[in-house]
């Protein structure tokens, strides 16, 4: 009896004793096979951050690379466009573009249009000194007008009852026209026009010799004589 006892508690023993190595054994397991799972997890998780960035790098790239393409090309149509207009508003360069049948290069379109701009400045320095001309003319003219009107109303002073009427509009003009001419010749060869400081310190010493009322009844009857003839 005692050494059936003894067997089974010895036996009892062995078994707890495989029972806590199997339970070990699972809870080993487990924890690596969750291990291993984790573990592939990270990776995966990895993996794909790493090609998230990629793709994100070259579509940054591929951006970049298409706006710098967009932008050279809006840049070559305007010189394109630039080149053209010129090409239509320099004369030179529209009239050898219709008569020939090759396009003009850049540099031959560059070389006309400086030869045109040149060209219209001296064509404005022209016209700049012929202005000046004219307006030295206009102010000498004013002051031969302001002098004749001044003649006109000291000569009606003079002779205040003289009838207007008795001379017809046409003997008046004939009259006028030769005077004018009379005293043109004079003051043409006593004064340089194009010096307007010479012409004005002397035209009134002109005016007060030749331009007096005595010279101006001389040739008034001067020419009525020879109207009468």
């Amino acid at each position: 009896m005692y050494g059936r006892t003894e067997r089974s508690e010895k036996t009892e023993r062995a078994e707890r004793t495989v029972r806590r190595a199997s339970s070990n054994l699972s809870v080993n397991g487990v924890l690596e096979v969750n291990n291993s799972s984790a573990q592939n997890t990270d990776c995966s998780l990895t993996t794909d951050d790493e090609d998230s960035d990629n793709k994100t790098t070259i579509s940054y790239k591929e951006r970049r690379r298409e706006a710098h393409t967009f932008a050279e090309q809006k840049r070559r149509d305007a010189i394109k466009r630039g080149y053209e207009e010129l090409q239509h508003l320099v004369p030179t360069c529209a009239q050898q573009d219709s008569l020939s049948s090759y396009k003009l290069s850049k540099a031959t379109v560059l070389q006309k249009s400086i030869d045109y701009i040149q060209f219209l400045q001296q064509q404005k320095k022209k016209q700049e000194e012929e202005l000046q001309v004219l307006r030295k003319e206009v102010v000498a003219l004013q002051i031969m007008k302001s002098n004749y009107e001044q003649m006109v109303k000291l000569h009606q002073q003079t002779q205040p009852g003289l009838n207007c009427n008795q001379v017809s509009d046409e003997v008046k003009l004939s009259v006028f026209q030769a005077l004018c001419d009379s005293l043109f010749i004079s003051f043409d060869s006593s004064f340089d026009v194009t010096n307007f400081q010479e012409l004005s310190s002397r035209v009134f010493a002109w005016l007060e010799e030749h331009c007096n009322s005595r010279n101006m009844k001389d040739h008034a009857i001067a020419i009525l004589s020879q109207l009468k003839r």
